[in-house]
């Protein structure tokens, strides 16, 4: 019971620190700047997600819309696609490409490109 207990643990442990890994290798760099310059922070939550809490400014058209909605996009404008996780914001950042739009770039989970937002903020 205490074997499986602890190889349970050690399992989680790992794949905790694998999405951390992936997540960081995934994340566009870089994207201080891009804010900087005016990039529109669009987020691919359901609107029920959004509603709970969401970067202010940003756009919500989800992951299940965006094939109908991009039309109301800017394809010359940036792009930076967040979600819960990331998981979600990549697979829009690639939909947007295949739909030629140039600029667009994965920001990740909404929390902690909010924090990158506030450090920016305070540095200003």
């Amino acid at each position: 019971m205490i074997k499986t207990a602890l190889t349970l643990s050690v399992l989680l442990i790992i794949m905790y620190l694998g999405y951390r890994i992936y997540r960081f290798v995934n994340l566009d760099k870089g994207l201080d700047a891009k804010i900087a310059k005016g990039a529109v922070i669009l987020d691919v939550r359901t609107p029920g997600e959004y509603n709970t809490g969401h970067i202010a400014g940003s756009i919500n058209i989800s992951l299940g819309t965006i094939r109908d909605r991009y039309k109301e996009l800017d394809p010359e404008k940036i792009y930076i696609t967040t979600c819960s996780h990331g998981l979600r914001s990549v697979k829009v950042e690639k939909i947007l490409k295949d739909l030629g739009f140039r600029h667009v770039y994965n920001g990740g989970a909404w929390g902690d490109l909010q924090k990158k937002i506030n450090q920016q903020n305070n540095r200003k």
